[in-house]
């Protein structure tokens, strides 16, 4: 159908003149023939690749964490709108393919692809200094390595758009295979490894880094299984001068954005510049007509709040004495309303808990609420690799190699050290692994990585069953269809309407 369009309007345009009545380029504007030339025009085309990240954040937590355990929704009966029902149709397990929230994802990628297509592609041909454009194109191969990664393990094999679409013939392409498209991320992934410089200073520009390509590539080699390769990268950042901060919370303090933790952050600023801000604790409270008592700012998010709320399976999970309980998890205290709308009496803290008569204690994720002065205008990054993840990747890489078990120790108990935590002396590899998930589960929460965790661990479909028949026995709104989960729920399923125009697409089973 949109190929008959296409050729319609071709038609149309042949009969009619079209040049007559429509000029697409201002005259006082630049223009893509003449704009891709300078050093300064190729950056912007680069920063214009980053700009994707912030709407793709906004989307991935439904995507990410919202799928697995450790966090679930405020159900709200008073609105049944799409915009509601579609999100918690993603923790459910009850998702099709008109899905708005999945395809989200799929087309933000391919948004932040398309812009790195187009840097690459003038980076090639353009006269300028040889150290900037490898810097530039090592920033751009890192973003679009970063936005394949992304969709392969969400959608499997996808279509590899490698080269700025430039017609209707280009833009139709049947889907490359899963080890088509990670041979494209490791290709890009290495040139960025190869050509971008480590951290100049801390706190960093925001930037992809040496060490954010080598974090991306690790961490693609250990979901391949390529343990090795994993740990022949992670042992390189050390001397690149990351390392954990003292304290588990100053690894999200916004004074300390890009910090030696940092390997890769979305990027936010809060004012009132337009777009540049973020609004994560906002979207992870209970909706309230008021939300002064615990963002400190008074505003009214019941339209868009109660998002990626956390778990008590999560909460269970954390060991007794772990520091990082109450550096990521808080608890606003108050009543809902007959609309399930929450009113605040009080922000504490959870550990040791008890709620006060008459009130409920609902649990939020903390690790992202800082101080601010704007409603729904916030400075905190989304964080996307953090030294942690780098340390817990190399005990599991190390692990995962026969007779090595003690030496990854002490990557996971510098990371438990941190945490308040004894350290780990378990040496049998099978017993080791699960502590490492485990570690990874309450060190990373709400940093959109469990649900991959799962799937790289063949553990999301028996630990997602399991966890459905608790939220079964707590929540009556859920349907039968939530949570049986089987294979085909490994994968979302393509965009409804990017298959019915593209016929060389194949959806994927189950949808």
């Amino acid at each position: 159908m949109k190929r008959q369009i296409i050729l319609l309007a071709a038609i149309m345009c042949l009969f009619g003149s079209c040049s007559d009545f429509l000029d697409l380029i201002p005259g006082d504007k630049e223009s893509g023939g003449s704009f891709y030339q300078t050093e300064e025009q190729l950056q912007q085309a680069v920063v214009a690749a980053y700009v994707p990240l912030r709407s793709f954040a906004d989307n991935d937590f439904f995507t990410g964490e919202g799928r697995s355990d450790n966090t679930h929704y405020d159900y709200t009966p008073a609105n049944r709108g799409s915009a509601y029902v579609y999100r918690e149709n993603i923790y459910d397990f009850t998702n099709g393919a008109n899905n708005t929230y999945v395809s989200a994802v799929y087309y933000h990628c391919y948004k932040g692809i398309s812009r790195a297509n187009i840097a690459i592609d003038h980076l090639e041909t353009a006269a300028i200094d040889e150290a900037v454009r490898t810097n530039l194109m090592g920033q751009a191969k890192f973003l679009r390595a970063f936005f394949y990664y992304k969709l392969v393990r969400y959608f499997g094999g996808v279509p590899l758009y490698l080269h700025e679409v430039k017609s209707a013939e280009e833009a139709f392409l049947p889907r490359a295979t899963v080890d088509e498209v990670y041979a494209q991320i490791i290709s890009d992934a290495e040139y960025a490894i190869a050509n971008l410089a480590p951290p100049a200073q801390f706190p960093q520009s925001g930037e992809a880094t040496k060490g954010s390509a080598t974090i991306l590539l690790a961490d693609v080699y250990v979901t391949r299984k390529a343990y090795a390769e994993a740990e022949r990268l992670l042992e390189t950042l050390p001397a690149m001068g990351y390392d954990l901060f003292d304290n588990y919370a100053d690894a999200f303090a916004t004074e300390n954005k890009n910090g030696k933790e940092s390997l890769f952050e979305i990027q936010y600023q809060q004012g009132l510049q337009g777009g540049q801000q973020s609004n994560f604790i906002y979207k992870f409270i209970p909706r309230s007509k008021n939300t002064k008592i615990v963002t400190g700012v008074a505003t009214n998010n019941s339209s868009l709040g109660g998002w990626n709320m956390p778990t008590q399976d999560l909460i269970a999970d954390y060991e007794e004495g772990d520091l990082r309980k109450a550096a990521s998890i808080a608890i606003a205290e108050g009543t809902y309303d007959a609309s399930y709308v929450f009113t605040y009496t009080a922000n504490t803290e959870i550990d040791d808990y008890v709620p006060a008569e008459g009130v409920e204690g609902v649990p939020y994720i903390k690790k992202y609420l800082h101080p601010h002065t704007n409603t729904n205008n916030t400075d905190d990054n989304w964080p996307i690799y953090r030294y942690a993840e780098a340390l817990l990747f190399w005990a599991e890489a190390i692990n995962e190699q026969s007779g090595r078990s003690a030496e990854a120790l002490p990557y996971l108990n510098k990371v438990r050290r941190r945490a308040g935590l004894e350290p780990v002396t378990e040496t049998d590899q099978a017993r080791l692994r699960e502590i490492i998930l485990h570690e990874r589960r309450v060190e990373l929460a709400f940093e959109n990585k469990r649900w991959h965790d799962l799937v790289r661990s063949g553990k999301a479909v028996e630990v997602m069953n399991a966890y459905g028949k608790q939220l079964k026995q707590q929540y009556d709104y859920l349907v039968e269809a939530a949570y049986q989960v089987d294979e085909h729920h490994l994968l979302y399923p393509l965009p409804f309407d990017e298959v019915e125009m593209n016929d060389l697409l194949e959806q994927n089973p189950g949808y």
